[in-house]
């Protein structure tokens, strides 16, 4: 399993407990006697503990998000941020395992998340085989490939425009997928 995989999984799991924690939270009955007196917050206990532990751990920004935390000081990704884009940094053979992984799919369950997820993959495995150790000369078929669906998408990963060239592109994973079994050395 990749890290980046292991990352995403994780951060899935993560926000399913914190959707379910907060869904299955109530709400303690007031206090009548506590409305009269300020309840401390979260900061001002700490800083009473520790004073000069937490003026170092200070947040450097309010939270944005409705859910967010005192001390989250970590923003949320922007809404229009694309779950298609690729992640930069990922090994040859770890990106070119998930592009494997694309063969369990199909267009029959959700078109538009498969053609999505394949194009994702073939850009991750053409950056990955851009930056590797040996260079992109070690890589020159496949590259070669992408750069022509890239050509014939001509910047457009839009679910239209991958369904018109559905073709293409499954044909180009095909392609790097068969390049790649006939060069075991860069993915084991």
């Amino acid at each position: 399993m990749t890290s980046t995989t292991l990352v995403r999984r994780t951060a899935l799991l993560a926000a399913a407990l914190a959707a379910l924690a907060v869904s299955c939270a109530t709400t303690p009955e007031r206090d009548p006697a506590s409305d009269a007196l300020p309840a401390p917050s979260v900061t001002t206990t700490a800083r009473a503990a520790a004073p000069e532990a937490t003026e170092a751990a200070e947040p450097t920004a309010a939270p944005e998000r409705p859910d967010a935390l005192p001390d989250d000081s970590t923003p949320a990704a922007p809404p229009s941020a694309d779950p298609y884009a690729p992640v930069p940094g990922e090994k040859v053979r770890d990106a070119f395992a998930t592009l494997q992984a694309t063969y369990h799919d199909s267009c029959e369950t959700d078109c538009t998340h498969f053609l999505g997820r394949v194009h994702r993959e073939l850009q991750e495995l053409d950056m990955a085989m851009k930056a590797d150790p040996k260079g992109p000369g070690h890589f020159p078929e496949p590259i070669a490939r992408m750069a022509e669906l890239n050509e014939t998408l001509a910047g457009d990963a839009s679910s239209p425009n991958l369904k018109k060239h559905r073709k293409e592109l499954i044909g180009t994973r095909d392609f790097v997928n068969t390049w790649m079994q006939g060069h075991p050395e860069d993915y084991r």
